[in-house]
C-alpha cells in the first residue's frame, strides 16, 4: 500500500475529519483514532445501530484502531505527545484554538516531533472573522451558491464536508508530506 509507512493519529468527529483519515488509512496508513472517555465519537450512536453502533460510524472508521485519552488531563495529553513523537500526521477537528488550550496545539506537538504535520479541519478557518461558527453542509454549500432554493429535496451526499473538508485536508497533507521530504520540517 502506498502510504503503509505513514502513522496518523485521528482526533475528529463526524463526518469530514473521519472521511479524510478513512481515504489515508484504505491507501494504507496506520490510522489510530484517538477518542475522549466521555463521548468519543458521538457517530458510534447514530442510527441505524448494527450490534449497538452506528452503520455510519464503522464505515468511516474502517481500517483504523482506536484509542481512548482524557486531553483535559495531564497523563492522556503526555500519552498523545508519545504519540505524536512517533506519528506523520495529526489530524484534529476541534475549534479554533483548542488544540492550543489543550497543550498539545501545533508547537507542542513538533517540539517533540519537529515533522508532524497538523490538519486542522474547521468549518470558517483558523484565524478568519467567523472561525468560532459552527457549521454544517447546508451552511457551506449554502455560502457558495451550491444550494438551490429552488429544489423540493436538499442533497442527498454532504457536499461540503465531503469535497471541500475532507478531500481538500487529504491534498494539503500529502502536499505537507511532500514538502516534508526536502525540509525535514512538519507545518500545520
Amino acid at each position: 500500500m502506498v502510504l503503509s509507512d505513514l502513522r496518523v493519529l485521528d482526533l475528529t468527529r463526524l463526518l469530514p475529519g473521519p472521511f479524510c483519515t478513512l481515504m489515508l488509512a484504505d491507501m494504507g496508513a496506520d490510522v489510530i483514532k484517538v477518542e475522549d472517555p466521555a463521548q468519543g465519537d458521538y457517530l458510534r450512536w447514530w442510527p441505524p445501530l448494527r450490534d449497538g453502533q452506528s452503520a455510519m460510524f464503522s464505515a468511516l472508521n474502517r481500517n483504523k484502531r482506536s484509542v481512548i485519552l482524557d486531553l483535559k488531563a495531564a497523563a492522556g495529553r503526555d500519552a498523545l505527545l508519545r504519540l505524536a513523537a512517533t506519528a506523520d500526521v495529526v489530524v484534529e477537528s476541534f475549534r479554533p484554538g483548542v488544540m492550543d488550550r489543550l497543550g498539545v496545539g501545533y508547537y507542542q506537538l513538533a517540539a517533540v516531533n519537529p515533522g508532524i504535520v497538523l490538519c486542522s479541519i474547521s468549518g470558517y478557518g483558523q484565524d478568519g472573522p467567523e472561525r468560532e461558527k459552527a457549521g454544517h453542509d447546508l451552511n457551506y454549500i449554502g455560502l457558495a451558491g451550491a444550494l438551490d432554493p429552488e429544489a423540493a429535496r436538499l442533497p442527498s451526499v454532504q457536499i461540503g464536508d465531503l469535497g471541500g473538508g475532507a478531500a481538500n485536508a487529504v491534498v494539503a497533507i500529502l502536499a505537507a508530506l511532500h514538502e516534508r521530504r526536502t525540509s525535514g520540517r512538519g507545518q500545520h
